[in-house]
């Protein structure tokens, strides 16, 4: 049964979701990924909002555009954690959908990740997956462990080449 919900209101979206996806995947959990319009197709919206905690959804994953109004209405709806995803826009380089997603009313949090930050959603929906799941909780801290090998082995090449020989 999936766990999350990913849902985003344009294709254009799919890019930045996908890491999300990725993510999730990664971790070894279930997702349902939608396309769905809150403004084109709302009677179709509410029935995914509504009955996500049904589906067995502990978590949504929403991203949006503009006005982004998809994970606020989500997060008016699902009773659960919504993670928004503000999209970057030509005109305003995604700060639009950020001030729209970040900006909730008082009593209606989304959990706001950087613009275009799909992988930190999928991240972030693990974490809060983790606080009752064991198993998830234990590839996180691999997932940690694997991002400070990283580091070091990238410090260590540069400790053997020196600066300037690094970036060739």
């Amino acid at each position: 049964m999936a766990k999350v919900g990913i849902v985003m209101g344009s294709d254009s979206d799919m890019p930045v979701m996908s890491k999300a996806a990725d993510m999730l995947e990664k971790f070894g959990i279930e997702y349902e990924m939608k396309i769905i319009s809150a403004h084109r197709e709302p009677d179709v919206f509410f029935e995914y909002a509504k009955t996500a905690e049904e589906k067995g959804f502990k978590v949504i994953i929403a991203g949006a555009g503009m006005a982004a109004h998809l994970p606020g209405m989500c997060a008016a709806i699902f009773p659960m954690p919504v993670i928004g995803i503000p999209m970057h826009t030509t005109s305003l380089g995604g700060r639009d959908s950020l001030y729209s997603i970040v900006q909730m009313p008082s009593g209606i949090p989304v959990a706001t990740v950087a613009i275009n930050g799909g992988a930190n959603a999928g991240i972030l929906a693990a974490k809060i997956l983790a606080t009752s799941d064991g198993e998830i909780l234990a590839r996180l801290k691999a997932y940690t462990e694997e991002m400070k090998n990283q580091v070091v082995a990238k410090d260590e090449k540069l400790q053997e080449v020196g600066y300037k020989n690094y970036t060739k």
